[in-house]
């Protein structure tokens, strides 16, 4: 499964903004200050670099995660060691290598308060808090010039696109952290049904609201698989942690009728705006209440997170499960073990009745993540050397080129019977976890419009060419070439959250509670405990109770970031 969910999450933003605050109130003293954090690229390689190598060996630090070794390797002694040194003229010394993210944060927070030594390079996953306390530490240089200098055109043209990249890490004018790409769309939302119930029933996919409730209550009381009434519950819903989750969401029921809710969107004149106080959004919550009466959705959805709203669909109980385009990966393998006739295709996101469509746009920005680049790095233009070479040669590599079939053989490919292969069961100690610097998550370079660009073309019947190519069409499933043909069919549907900064200063100490108002409110109405009116009243409340000064400053810092 291709997805933003590693090991390597968020750090507890409460504990660490402690530790944060603490050492930039010490002032550094642990450390010689230095008045000018920003890196001066021509001063700072000692050894020339030629084709994209060190002529003499560099040795930098950095953060591992602790991984499995085969052929003999050590934590010291890698497959991915030896290339960096023999490649790039690069030696890695991971001075962290935490087994998990609470090691992670004991590690970074004690570093940070103690005047502890910090890697070269660290490597942190996006969360606007931490990020603007991290560089709010001063431990952290900006990263402009390197940028100019070093950065690879592919780096270069997407942040050139994509300029709300850099907000989470703009300070004073200035970039300190380096983006690191993902693959763009990834996680967006199609609906998928149980095709074999579509088929029985002989449905067609839903173009409206009105379509797909016509479907709902044939799967709830037409049921193929000949389920009563009440072990069926068409529509599933992760409502524990709001409306957007990554599956089992339902922002595009709001969405149907006005705006993605729980994020900041872009109004008609320019200005943002937060969709959950949007007036379409009352109608949403009518149409949910209605859903939720018919039995469309199981009464414990507001109990639920993502993965326990889709052990229904699973399980067989279940017509439609919202999620990305990776689902055939999982969990529909469960679907399929345990209703071995089941079959299931992805739709399209129905309209609203005046014809408002739309889904929160995941993986907008096409980064997951990010280096930051200690003020006191020798090399810090290191980082750069070896993201290019990654990006430019493993991202999308050619024929003959040396990660045509992966990134070392013996490890995640080899010669099987004469032929290359990189499947697990075929290879002798399939390793394919190496210690890339860029992210944990094996995904240390992709070109971001890549991947769903090669699945539609193989949706389309066109035959892989590229080594990417015949690598994505051995891995990924039909079922998901076709899900991702569906997404970007409904590319122009996508609605993107125009705040990614850390909290404004109410946000700070009003934000919490005008969520949890929120949450309370919109699950109340929806399971009939509220009247409806009592919508009416929330946005009155929120407005008075920091809503509106919210917005006020979410407005001021959009236009300080964009220029706009």
């Amino acid at each position: 499964m291709i997805t933003k969910k590693t090991w390597l999450k968020p750090l507890l933003v409460s504990v660490l903004s402690i530790a944060l605050l603490s050492a930039c109130s010490q002032g550094g003293n642990d450390k010689p200050s230095n008045e000018e954090p920003v890196a001066e690229p021509t001063k700072a390689a000692e050894s020339a670099i030629v084709d994209g190598k060190y002529t003499t060996p560099i040795e930098i630090t950095s953060v591992g995660r602790q991984r499995k070794y085969t052929n003999g390797d050590t934590k010291e002694n890698n497959v991915h060691s030896r290339w960096a040194e023999e490649k790039l003229g690069i030696k890695i010394k991971n001075i962290w290598e935490p087994a998990n993210t609470d090691q992670y944060k004991q590690k970074l927070q004690l570093a940070l308060s103690s005047g502890e030594e910090i890697p070269d390079f660290v490597p942190y996953y996006d969360d606007p808090v931490v990020i603007g306390q991290l560089i709010d530490s001063e431990e952290f240089m900006a990263i402009d010039e390197l940028f100019e200098q070093y950065a690879s055109p592919v780096l270069k043209e997407h942040a050139e696109k994509h300029p709300e990249i850099w907000y989470p890490y703009t300070k004073d004018g200035k970039k300190y952290a380096l983006p690191i790409l993902e693959n763009l769309d990834n996680d967006n939302t199609a609906l998928w049904f149980r095709e074999d119930w579509m088929k029985k029933l002989n449905l067609s996919a839903p173009k409206t609201i009105a379509d797909l409730e016509i479907i709902m209550e044939q799967f709830k009381n037409n049921n193929p698989d000949n389920l009563p009434p009440d072990q069926v519950y068409p529509l599933t819903g992760a409502m524990k942690s709001g409306y957007n989750s990554w599956m089992g969401s339902l922002e595009w029921v709001f969405a149907a009728y006005g705006e993605v809710p729980e994020q900041w969107n872009m109004a008609e004149d320019g200005t943002l705006r937060y969709g959950s106080i949007h007036p379409g959004t009352k109608q949403a919550l009518a149409k949910l209440n209605e859903w939720m009466k018919k039995g469309y959705i199981h009464p414990d959805a507001a109990l639920w997170d993502e993965g326990k709203s889709a052990e229904i669909w699973t399980k067989g109980n279940a017509g439609i499960l919202p999620g990305a385009q990776w689902i055939p990966d999982w969990p529909a393998p469960d679907l399929v073990k345990n209703v071995p006739h089941a079959e299931y295709k992805a739709y399209p996101i129905p309209a609203g009745p005046d014809g408002k469509i739309g889904t929160k746009w995941r993986s907008s920005t096409g980064a997951n993540g990010n280096i930051l680049i200690s003020k006191d790095a020798k090399h810090p233009e290191a980082i750069f050397v070896y993201y290019n070479y990654l990006l430019e040669n493993y991202a999308n590599p050619s024929v003959g080129g040396e990660f045509e079939y992966g990134f070392a053989q013996g490890y995640d490919w080899d010669i099987v019977d004469g032929q290359p292969t990189s499947d697990p069961a075929k290879i002798k100690d399939y390793n394919n976890e190496f210690m890339f610097i860029t992210g944990f998550n094996n995904n240390p370079a992709v070109i971001p419009d890549l991947y769903m660009m090669t699945l539609v073309k193989l949706a389309n019947g066109e035959q892989p060419e590229t080594p990417y190519e015949k690598l994505l069409a051995q891995k990924r499933k039909p079922e998901n070439w076709y899900g991702a043909k569906v997404v970007m069919d409904q590319k122009d549907i996508r609605r993107k959250n125009y705040f990614n900064g850390a909290p404004t200063e109410t946000m700070q100490s009003k934000w919490n509670l005008l969520k949890q108002s929120e949450a309370e409110t919109f699950n109340k109405i929806i399971y009939g405990k509220l009247p409806l009116d009592e919508y009416d009243a929330f946005v009155e409340r929120w407005k008075k109770n920091g809503g509106e000064q919210v917005t006020k400053e979410v407005n001021e810092w959009y236009q300080s970031v964009s220029g706009k």
